[in-house]
């Protein structure tokens, strides 16, 4: 059996630079993962393929970004029973409210979980944070890397605290 991964699918290129930000935080915590194209619009036979081709091959979270209409995360979420975590971008006239309505409403019994505008990264943690409840080497990645957050705050604290008191 191999070790579960994520797969991160967007509608366009152009939305490699936000979702990148997903990879870069599997990256981190040690999570494989797959990155491609595939349009719930212009390519559906392919976005279908994707989904049940990562599927099979033990993708066990998939994250999809999509901007306006935003159908990725629901069209993704209709081919598979994993968790599908949808990120909202950033374009348009709306600058990414469409799309986060379109992923937040999605029909019952097709749920798509989703993050900020933009929210990437923390999609990617997400995602780490589902397959880490079966795996407790990653659930302690994640305890060490909220740790180093505390800790920088902290330090943040110190650098800035005054008192005229």
């Amino acid at each position: 059996m191999s070790k579960p991964w994520v797969c991160i699918v967007m509608g366009s290129d152009s939305d490699a630079e936000v979702m990148s930000q997903a990879a870069a935080a599997l990256d981190e915590l040690g999570v494989p993962y797959e990155m491609t194209v595939a349009s719930a619009h212009r390519t559906p036979e392919r976005t279908k393929e994707v989904v049940t081709n990562a599927e099979r091959d033990g993708a066990a979270v998939f994250i999809a970004g999509a901007g306006m209409a935003a159908h990725l995360p629901g069209v993704v979420a209709s081919f598979t029973t994993r968790p599908v975590i949808g990120v909202p971008l950033a374009s348009g006239a709306l600058q990414g409210v469409d799309a986060l309505y379109a992923i937040v409403q999605m029909p019952p019994g097709i749920p798509v979980a989703s993050v900020a505008i933009g929210g990437a990264r923390n999609a990617g943690i997400l995602a780490s944070q589902i397959i880490a409840t079966a795996d407790s080497a990653l659930a302690e990645r994640l305890r060490q890397k909220r740790a180093g957050m505390a800790g920088a705050v902290m330090e943040k604290a110190k650098k800035v605290a005054r008192s005229t008191r």
